[in-house]
C-alpha cells in the first residue's frame, strides 16, 4: 500500500491547528513541509512553514517529512535538526557540485535524519543515479517546484519508473516520492510505475472529508 505525505503548504494559518489534527484522525503518513526561500523558488514559505513544523511537533506523532526549496540548504537544515523530522529532502539543483551533494548527505546523516535528494521535472535522472546508494528517498518533481495546484506534467511519469527499474537492477532499497498535481486519477499510474509515497496536499486539503479522501488514495 502507497503511504501518503499530506503537504500543508495550502492550509491556511487560522486552519492549521484544526487541518493537522484532522489530517492525523485520517491517517496520514507524513506531514510535508514545503521549504522555500524566495530565491530557489519565487515563493517564500520559510518562516509559516518552521512554525507548521513547530506546531505538529508540539501536538502530533505523525512523522515530518522536510522538502528544502532554496539555494542555501545547509542554513534550512539546521533550522529543522531540533525538530527531528523523520527525514530532509534537499534540491539537488540547489548544489553547486558533487562534493556539496555528498557533504550534505552527510550532514544531515550526522543528525540522526533520513535523507533524500529531490529532482525538477526537467533534472535528467542519470545526474542523480550515483546518489541513490548513498540516500533514503528521492523526490520526483512532477510539476515545478514553487507553487501548489499545479498540473501534473506528464512525461516526468516515465522518470519514476526508469528509476524504480534501476534500484530494482542494483538490489538498492530507496523510497520513491513523487510530487506534484497528484489526485485520484492519476496516483494508480504512478504507483504502478513504482511510487509509494505521495505528496498530495490541495486535492486533499480542499476534500470534504480527509478519511475518505485519504484512504481511497493509499489503496
Amino acid at each position: 500500500m502507497v503511504e501518503i505525505s499530506t503537504s500543508l503548504l495550502s492550509v491556511e494559518r487560522e486552519n492549521a491547528i484544526k487541518n493537522i489534527y484532522n489530517l492525523e484522525t485520517a491517517h496520514t503518513d507524513y506531514f510535508h513541509i514545503d521549504v522555500m526561500d524566495g530565491k530557489f523558488v519565487e515563493k517564500n514559505t520559510k518562516d509559516i512553514m518552521l512554525e507548521y513544523a513547530t506546531t505538529i511537533k508540539q501536538i502530533s506523532n505523525i512523522p515530518i517529512d522536510v522538502h528544502l526549496m532554496v539555494e542555501n540548504v545547509k542554513e534550512n537544515i539546521d533550522d529543522y535538526i531540533s525538530l527531528e523530522p523523520n527525514i530532509i529532502t534537499f534540491q539537488v539543483e540547489a548544489c553547486k557540485d558533487i562534493e556539496e551533494v555528498f557533504e550534505t548527505i552527510d550532514y544531515i546523516k550526522q543528525n540522526n535524519i533520513k535523507v533524500g535528494i529531490a529532482i525538477k521535472p526537467n533534472t535528467d535522472i542519470g545526474e542523480i543515479l550515483g546518489y541513490l546508494p548513498y540516500i533514503h528517498t528521492i523526490l520526483v518533481m512532477t510539476v515545478e517546484p514553487g507553487l501548489g495546484g499545479q498540473k501534473l506534467i506528464p512525461e516526468t511519469i516515465s522518470k519514476v519508473k526508469e528509476i524504480k527499474e534501476y534500484v530494482d537492477n542494483i538490489g538498492i532499497e530507496i523510497d520513491i516520492e513523487v510530487d506534484g498535481g497528484i489526485n485520484a486519477e492519476n496516483a494508480n499510474e504512478l504507483k504502478e510505475k513504482g511510487a509509494n509515497i505521495l505528496v498530495i496536499g490541495n486535492y486533499i486539503i480542499n476534500s470534504e472529508d480527509y478519511i475518505k479522501t485519504i484512504k481511497e488514495l493509499k489503496i
